[in-house]
């Protein structure tokens, strides 16, 4: 999925470092999504885990409609690096429910998470149940509240 919230190179390449990371006017929309009403988005979807491009993808009747973008920093760990959902289908819960579906994979693999993602960060700050998914070594950009 290509658009304005795609990660660029200095992204994907600074993704462990820790620091400010503000949202874009896009990512803030997407975050106000994931942050609302946890149930179910209005409409049904799946979820593609497109490992060669690194970007779960979103699908509703064969269109795109968000992904998660991440890379694989080993064998054990993804680095989440930015959540889109197109303008047409924001504010319909598409972006938490792509975010617990992508959490919920991402448990069921034994695998941890580094996040760079503000939207995903927010998921976690809002569901805790979460938060164990974290690595505790390399929790990402904008983590520092929860560094123990």
């Amino acid at each position: 999925m290509t658009g304005p919230t795609e990660p660029n190179r200095s992204t994907i390449d600074d993704a462990d470092r820790a620091g400010p990371d503000l949202p874009t006017q896009g990512q803030a929309v997407v975050t106000d999504d994931a942050s609302d009403d946890p149930h179910a988005p209005a409409f049904d979807f799946d979820v593609v885990n497109d490992e060669e491009t690194g970007v779960y993808e979103a699908k509703a009747g064969g269109t795109d409609v968000a992904g998660l973008a991440y890379r694989a920093a080993s064998e054990n760990r993804l680095v989440l690096l930015a959540t889109s959902v197109l303008p047409e289908f924001r504010n319909q819960g598409i972006a938490t429910e792509l975010i617990r579906r992508v959490l919920d994979d991402v448990r069921a693999q034994r695998k941890t998470v580094t996040i760079t993602c503000p939207v995903v960060r927010t998921f976690i700050e809002r569901n805790p149940a979460y938060a164990d998914l974290i690595d505790p070594e390399h929790r990402g950009a904008g983590n520092a509240a929860h560094r123990s």
